[in-house]
C-alpha cells in the first residue's frame, strides 16, 4: 500500500462557511433578506398578498443557497453556460493530426 492517498469525501466541505455556503451563498442571501427587510419596513400592509410578495425576494434567494446536492456543481455548470454564451469566443483550429510543438 505504498504511494496510495486516500481523500475524504468532505475534504471540500471544510473550505465552506458552516460546511454547506460559499462566500457568493451567503452574498446573495444577504441581498435577498435586506431587500426584504427594507420592503417590510417601508410598505406598511395588513394584506397576506401583498406581504408575501414582499418577502418573495427572501424567499427566492434563500431557495437559491439552499445546500441541495450536487448544488455547486450545478451552479459551476450555470457560469460556465454564461460565460459560454456571453463571452467573446476565439477558436485556434489544431487539426487532428497536428502536433503540439512548432516546426522549426
Amino acid at each position: 500500500m505504498e504511494d496510495y492517498y486516500l481523500i475524504p469525501a468532505n475534504s471540500k466541505k471544510s473550505q465552506l462557511i458552516l460546511g454547506f455556503f460559499t462566500p457568493v451563498d451567503l452574498f446573495i442571501f444577504a441581498i435577498g433578506l435586506i431587500y426584504s427587510i427594507a420592503l417590510l419596513i417601508i410598505v406598511q400592509t395588513t394584506k397576506i398578498q401583498i406581504m408575501l410578495l414582499i418577502i418573495l425576494p427572501a424567499l427566492i434567494s434563500t431557495f437559491l443557497v439552499l445546500p441541495v446536492p450536487y448544488y455547486h456543481n450545478i451552479n459551476q455548470l450555470i457560469t460556465n453556460i454564461v460565460q459560454f454564451f456571453m463571452k467573446t469566443r476565439r477558436y485556434y483550429w489544431r487539426g487532428w493530426c497536428a502536433s503540439s510543438e512548432e516546426e522549426k
